[in-house]
C-alpha cells in the first residue's frame, strides 16, 4: 500500500497493488498547473482510497479531462480522462520510496524551450 498527499494534507489517498511507471508529460497543461513538466504514474479508481478529500477540487481541464488539486495549498495532486478505468497521480505527491522509476517523456511538440532533456528516455511528440 502506497500513501500520499497534497502539501497541506487535506487531501490524502492510498494507493493498493501496481502503479504506472512514471510519465513526464510535456504538455501546456501540465506545464501551467504545475509550473514545470508533470510526473505522473497512475492506477485503477477502484485501488486509489481517498482518505482525506476535504480539500479536493476537481477542474475541467478539456472537454475528455478533469484536474484534481488541493483548493488548500494548491497542490496538482490527479488527472482523469472521463471514459478511462485509471487516474494518473502527480509522483511527487506519493509518500516514502516508491520504486517507480520514469519512462518515457510526452508531449514533446509542446515543451517548454527553458529546458532541455538529456536522461536517454525515449520522448514521444505527442501522447
Amino acid at each position: 500500500m502506497k500513501k500520499g498527499s497534497c502539501l497541506c494534507g487535506d487531501v490524502a489517498f492510498e494507493v493498493e497493488g501496481e502503479m504506472r511507471e512514471i510519465m513526464a508529460c510535456h504538455c501546456t497543461q501540465c506545464r501551467k498547473t504545475s509550473g514545470h513538466f508533470w510526473a505522473a504514474t497512475s492506477a485503477p479508481h477502484d485501488k486509489i482510497t481517498l482518505r482525506e478529500d476535504r480539500g479536493l477540487k476537481w477542474f475541467r481541464s478539456s472537454e475528455w479531462a478533469q484536474r484534481g488539486f488541493c483548493q488548500s495549498c494548491g497542490s496538482s495532486v490527479f488527472w482523469k480522462m472521463d471514459d478511462r478505468e485509471d487516474m494518473s497521480i502527480a509522483a511527487g505527491s506519493l509518500d516514502d520510496a516508491t520504486g517507480l522509476k520514469t519512462k518515457k517523456h510526452i508531449c514533446m511538440a509542446t515543451k517548454g524551450e527553458y529546458y532541455e532533456i538529456a536522461d536517454g528516455l525515449p520522448q514521444e511528440e505527442k501522447w
